[in-house]
């Protein structure tokens, strides 16, 4: 039988990680190195990146943009970051076609150098829609993955709408990381049996249990110890469950993340009195997060808004069950006991509530790491190279 060709991936998102941010999508990225690990491909990524001018950190978040090298090499994987122009509060509604614009010419440049069988785009809005665009003008199948706000947020907006469902029609396939997602889609017009469910997976080399006893004695650890991991903003809860604290006497809440709430979360553990019990970590280099996992309870998610959020999969992989409130595809995350608890109500009172129904009757560290395992990447990667190579042959 003769061998199969490997097939040409390009992978497309603003999202993926860089030198200057290492766990930036890092998702994206580990969703393509077990697809290289599984499966005969061969990966190039574009990761367009905004414009700005000058570094430093007093430019914030921009600073970070103007220092990201206009290409690398990220785990064997070439990597090149094409600038975009952005436009605060105002370009978000042409979006797409800046970042089409900006990108298509590194796009044809490796497609002359080597034709491309599939563009494998992230995040709907605008990356997907500047992918479609870039796939008709040069003749290349675009896959779209659908990821969280990109279309539980963004079509609440009429022109994002008209670009997604614009998208959606011209891709040759379409994912989501969660069933819920898909049912969003098909809420917006799109039919049924064009769109894949892949849903993330947790490494589960990377993401072991560790001995707790231990761990905690080196980190200073004592009491009921809770985890909360994402960036520090809003919508990720932090505040609520430093508010949930008031009410979990000899608790300990380890916050890892960065972000523009950092200050206001560190005011308000003061002003409640628990500033004592609120340790804020910063970023965690991914290799180190199993530590924190592991010596902690429990991990908190709060959000409002979460398509599929990794970190539940990855605490689950440590032992450390999870409390986590019932949006999008966290119910088909946190589905059995021996996950965790769905918070019902996304409050302080609410977190309280799952985190006294948790705690009470903890499922095992064994038990909560087998529940895991349920959840390894080779399904994902299967589907993912089965629906790309129905792309190259449709051609």
């Amino acid at each position: 039988m003769a061998a199969v060709a490997p097939l040409e991936v390009l992978t497309y998102s603003s999202l993926y990680p860089n030198a200057r941010q290492p766990r930036h999508g890092i998702f994206i990225q580990q969703r393509l190195r077990h697809l290289v690990a599984d499966f005969p491909v061969r990966p190039r990524v574009v990761a367009p990146v905004p414009w700005f001018p000058f570094t430093g950190e007093r430019f914030g978040e921009y600073g970070v943009f103007a220092a990201v090298p206009g290409a690398e090499e990220l785990e064997g994987v070439p990597v090149r970051h094409p600038r975009y122009p952005v436009i605060p509060k105002v370009s978000w509604h042409v979006s797409p076609w800046l970042m089409y614009r900006a990108t298509v010419d590194a796009v044809r440049r490796w497609h002359a150098e080597r034709p491309i069988d599939v563009l494998d785009a992230h995040f709907f809005y605008p990356d997907g829609v500047a992918a479609v665009m870039i796939g008709r003008a040069l003749g290349i199948p675009v896959c779209i993955s659908a990821r969280g706000s990109d279309i539980t947020l963004m079509p609440e907006y009429a022109l994002p709408r008209r670009w997604i469902l614009w998208a959606a029609a011209a891709a040759q396939g379409l994912v989501t990381v969660a069933a819920a997602l898909k049912e969003r889609l098909v809420e917006l017009g799109v039919a049924d049996e064009r769109v894949v469910v892949l849903r993330n997976g947790v490494d589960l080399q990377r993401f072991e249990p560790l001995p707790r006893a231990p761990l905690r004695a080196e980190l200073g650890l004592e009491g009921r110890v809770l985890v909360s991991v994402g960036n520090l903003i809003e919508l990720k809860g932090h505040h609520l469950i430093i508010e949930a604290l008031r009410e979990l006497p000899d608790t300990t809440l380890l916050i890892i993340g960065d972000g523009p709430d950092r200050r206001a979360l560190e005011q308000q553990a003061t002003a409640l009195g628990v500033a004592e019990r609120v340790r804020f970590l910063g970023l965690v280099a991914q290799a180190d997060l199993k530590r924190w996992y592991s010596a902690a309870d429990a991990l908190v998610l709060a959000s409002s808004r979460e398509g599929w959020a990794n970190v539940l999969l990855e605490a689950m992989a440590c032992g450390t069950p999870v409390a986590a409130t019932r949006v999008w595809g966290t119910p088909e995350v946190v589905a059995a006991p021996a996950a965790g608890v769905l918070i019902e109500e996304r409050s302080a009172r609410g977190i309280v509530a799952a985190l006294e129904r948790l705690l009470a009757a903890p499922p095992t560290r064994e038990a909560t790491r087998a529940y895991a395992e349920g959840f390894s990447w080779e399904a994902t990667s299967r589907g993912q190279y089965e629906l790309f190579q129905r792309m190259r042959t449709a051609r």
